[in-house]
């Protein structure tokens, strides 16, 4: 696997985000030469871990948990041949763009060193929102400009892309190598997370195979499940 590229966004309006001054930072373009990441803090206070990089809606987004979000360049070149148009690079808001890797099969807790220094671990997986619809809508990417429908057909793919935290800073740059140097021992993918965050809550239980690593928002989530169940 390696990095194809290192994407970063600058604050813009939007007319689809809930956040208090109608921000975003969702649209990202790659940065050129090396890009400092490192952890960010927690969610409320700190935003994204790679510098530059700009998150707007704190409530919901950033913090050490979310810390840096990555998406294959494999799965956008399959959604470009569903849309029918071109996806470049950090369109679908994504840090890190790999090829030659499954980023949905990454499993929750397992490390990726990229670069000689930067270790990260996964630790969730992206909810599609209607900040994201709206941003692919209206660059006609989408039959509406408020992406009308896109969160379902989103959740159906089951391909939403990996957050991690930062367990070790470092500068990375494209073309990168990215090497996985820890895989846990269970079956808690990201894929698999996602699935139970959205549309088969049944599996909720069998993420809490995930131990610690799992973003808290989830365990607490599964956790609920299990108490019903």
């Amino acid at each position: 696997m390696r990095l194809l590229s290192v994407n970063t966004g600058r604050a813009r309006r939007s007319g689809h985000t809930d956040q208090t001054q109608g921000l975003t930072g969702i649209g990202k373009r790659p940065a050129a030469g090396p890009v400092a990441v490192a952890a960010p803090g927690p969610r409320g206070s700190g935003g994204s871990g790679v510098a530059g990089d700009t998150v707007c809606d704190l409530r919901f987004h950033g913090g050490e948990h979310q810390a840096v979000y990555a998406y294959a360049r494999e799965d956008l070149d399959r959604w470009e041949a569903e849309l029918g148009g071109a996806l470049p690079n950090g369109i679908f808001g994504e840090n890190l763009t790999t090829a030659g890797g499954d980023v949905n099969g990454a499993l929750i807790g397992e490390r990726w060193r990229i670069g000689p220094d930067l270790l990260l671990e996964v630790s969730g997986t992206r909810i599609p929102c209607r900040t994201f619809a709206g941003h692919l809508g209206g660059a006609g990417l989408l039959p509406t400009a408020d992406g009308r429908g896109w969160i379902k057909t989103f959740m159906r793919a089951a391909v939403p892309g990996a957050y991690f935290r930062v367990l070790r800073p470092g500068s990375i740059r494209a073309g990168d190598a990215v090497t996985v140097e820890h895989r846990p021992d269970h079956e808690v993918t990201v894929s698999f997370l996602f699935r139970a965050l959205t549309l088969e809550p049944a599996l909720l239980p069998r993420v809490l195979a995930a131990g610690d690593a799992l973003h808290p928002e989830s365990r607490e989530t599964a956790l609920r499940r299990t108490a019903v169940g």
